[in-house]
């Protein structure tokens, strides 16, 4: 048996049943399973994944993964293995790719001669449209209607992680505007664009400090909604958005610039956040803090730093 661990977005998520499919279809792999990781698991990455056969997918390096392939410019959490990696049969990083899916598309049809599904490509414009936050205006990346867009934003309101997994599996068969029409789906995806209304009215009472190009919001309770693009919406001026999140793995720090008004010249926030133990794109990059007073006290660092900036 073989488990594809996937961070667990719609990067993560698309990239799993696409390597899934490929390695079942020419790689003669069974019994493929599948599970989301998050940055909490890379405290101990070294031991991850015990005796078993395993791959990664849009999540760090690992030198025992049979199967691994990722974009993030942060995925070597060890200077040996970055020096020591070479593309080959089984794993392939790209640095420049605004997403997973395409890396493995692309992998598997020249090293194993795959021919996948059209809706395999499909699913890997949204991907990169999502995780690289290309999209058209803020206006299309809060309220856009494409399915891509809205299970994109149900996984904002998943009721546990075997959502995730369920939706690798949706994906290695179905059409998004199927997916989308799943009851499951449509429902988590009708929920978060409540929540996501709220989220735009409640964002300002939670703002802990703000100068003309940097936020930091507090955001544990559990009575907030949560909208990641709510800053940049309702200050469209800001350059950066530091935030402190609740989740299922702990408490999280998200540190993003603004994709409509993006800062020339400033730093790398994926290797920024890297300082934290976590990771990223230029872009967005995020941690998991051990406790609410290192959470809160980073914040308030990366806040500062992000303000010197200009």
């Amino acid at each position: 048996m073989l488990c594809i661990y996937y961070h667990r977005d719609f990067d993560g998520i698309a990239s799993a049943a696409i390597l899934a499919e490929a390695l079942e279809a020419v790689r003669h792999e069974r019994d493929v399973s599948w599970a989301g990781v998050n940055f909490d698991r890379t405290l101990d990455w070294r031991r991850f994944g015990g005796d078993g056969r395993f791959a990664v997918v849009d999540f760090h390096y690992h030198p025992r993964a049979e199967y691994w392939f990722d974009h993030h410019p942060t995925t070597f959490l060890d200077q040996r293995d970055e020096a020591g990696f070479r593309d080959h049969d089984r794993a392939a990083f790209d640095p420049e790719a605004r997403s997973c899916p395409p890396i493995i598309l692309r992998h598997a049809a020249e090293r194993w001669g795959w021919r996948p599904p059209a809706r395999f490509h499909d699913l890997a414009h949204w991907s990169d449209v999502i995780d690289s936050a290309s999209y058209a205006s803020v206006e299309q990346a809060l309220f856009g209607t494409e399915p891509a867009l809205r299970i994109s934003r149900s996984l904002t309101c998943a009721p546990n992680f075997d959502y995730h997994d369920r939706l690798v599996a949706l994906m290695r068969g179905a059409e998004l505007a199927d997916i989308v029409a799943d009851p499951e789906v449509a429902a988590c995806a009708l929920r978060a664009e409540r929540n996501r209304d709220q989220a735009l009215e409640a964002f300002p009472a939670n703002v802990v400090d703000r100068t003309p190009t940097v936020v930091w919001a507090d955001l544990r309770s559990k009575k907030i909604r949560r909208e990641r693009f709510a800053p940049f919406y309702l200050y469209p001026e800001l350059r950066y958005a530091v935030t402190l999140l609740p989740t299922r793995a702990g408490l999280h720090i998200t540190v993003s610039s603004n994709p409509w008004n993006r800062p020339e010249g400033g730093p790398h926030l994926g290797r920024l956040m890297k300082d934290y133990g976590g990771g990223g794109h230029r872009g967005v990059g995020g941690c998991n803090p051990p406790s609410p007073e290192v959470a809160v006290g980073w914040c308030e660092e990366l806040f500062a730093r992000l303000t010197a900036e200009g």
